[in-house]
């Protein structure tokens, strides 16, 4: 009977070891190296220099991808780089002149916007940050929480704002240069990252 505990003991004592080693999180697949699918790695692994990471979502400019980029060529963007711009910039220009607004426009918009990154350029005053500021006003660029980007997009496409030519509506008016939401219904934060807290 003895040699049956000291048995199911050390049967137990190797399931344990077992399965402490299986539940290991050293074999995430959260991420793959350059010479298999999946690597063992994990967020506190410090040396990652192997590894690969694979791009989901490209994201510079708002309203670049989502509206002048042709949806059926979405994952391709998302996979690109800001800098490619022979591909996609006349993607953008065909929307807009696809609604009949002149060719001087599109190229004036895809030279603000491709390539597709936020320009920040730190030596103006933070006084002149906005969405298209640095383009367009000689601003301080960047894009400040505040900004309504849908309104300023709509306008900079659709409306007299840049150009007069074929015009579809008035400046951040409707039916077409404004989204129609003026504010936000809840307060930004005071302190780091700044946003508003969630709807729960």
């Amino acid at each position: 009977m003895n040699w049956m505990n000291t048995t199911r003991s050390a049967l137990a004592g190797f399931a344990l070891v077992i399965g402490m080693l299986g539940c290991s999180d050293a074999n995430s697949t959260s991420m793959r190296d350059v010479t298999g699918p999946t690597a063992s790695v994990n967020d506190e692994d410090e040396d990652d220099g192997d590894l690969v990471y694979d791009q989901i979502e490209f994201l510079g400019n708002p309203l670049v991808s989502e509206v002048t980029i042709t949806k059926a060529n979405h994952d391709a963007y998302n996979m690109t780089q800001p800098y490619n711009t022979a591909t996609f910039r006349p993607q953008t220009a065909a929307f807009i002149t696809g609604f009949g607004r002149p060719a001087a426009l599109a190229n004036l918009l895809g030279s603000v916007l491709y390539p597709d990154m936020l320009v920040v350029d730190p030596s103006k005053s933070p006084a002149t940050a906005g969405w298209l500021s640095w383009a367009l006003t000689n601003g301080w660029g960047g894009r400040k929480l505040s900004d309504d980007v849908v309104d300023l997009g709509l306008t900079a496409i659709f409306s007299s704002f840049l150009n007069p030519a074929g015009a579809l509506c008035a400046p951040f008016q409707l039916p077409l240069c404004t989204d129609n939401v003026n504010a936000n219904d809840a307060a930004f934060s005071s302190t780091f990252p700044y946003l508003a807290a969630p709807h729960s």
